[in-house]
């Protein structure tokens, strides 16, 4: 990826629930936030999400976009731009760590957003330091309170939030 921001955040849970809520994307509106609407449009064989349409509201900034993701073993995810109102680009990536005999896990999340209109590459880092540090926030409110993907198998392949 070509300039990016990435920050990590230790939560007290499996890797494998903290991909539970990462993959869970119908869910993203009761905890992210922005994401108004989450719609998963494909899936691979294992039953992830391959492509998600989002709803976001984040203020001043309203966008649909089509996100294609990428799945790396069960430890991380990668995703990019298909389609987007006010995107040029947007390539992400979620990487988990077991910690501490693997009930911990540390994520890093990686971002890097180019929009359609001119913006300074100051202000453009602080907008994905702003996006990365409410995500991972809120996926560590969300996995600690046991609010996981929903009960029907196994959560890290379980329906698919992104």
């Amino acid at each position: 990826m070509a300039e990016h921001t990435s920050s990590s955040i230790t939560i007290e849970a499996a890797p494998a629930a903290v991909m539970g809520v990462i993959s869970d994307f119908p869910r993203y509106p009761e905890w992210t936030g922005e994401v108004k609407e989450a719609e998963v449009l494909s899936e691979d064989r294992a039953g992830r999400a391959e492509q998600v349409r989002l709803l976001l509201d984040a203020g001043a900034i309203k966008d649909e976009h089509t996100l294609a993701y990428e799945w790396i073993g069960a430890h991380e995810v990668r995703w990019s731009l298909v389609k987007s109102q006010m995107l040029r680009s947007l390539d992400g990536v979620y990487s988990l760590t077991p910690l501490a005999g693997g009930e911990r896990t540390e994520v890093t999340y990686q971002l890097t957003v180019d929009v359609k209109i001119p913006m300074l590459g100051m202000i453009k880092r602080k907008a994905e330091k702003v996006i990365i540090d409410r995500a991972l926030d809120g996926l560590k409110k969300r996995v600690e309170s046991g609010g996981g993907a929903a009960d029907s198998g196994d959560s890290a392949t379980g329906p698919a939030k992104g």
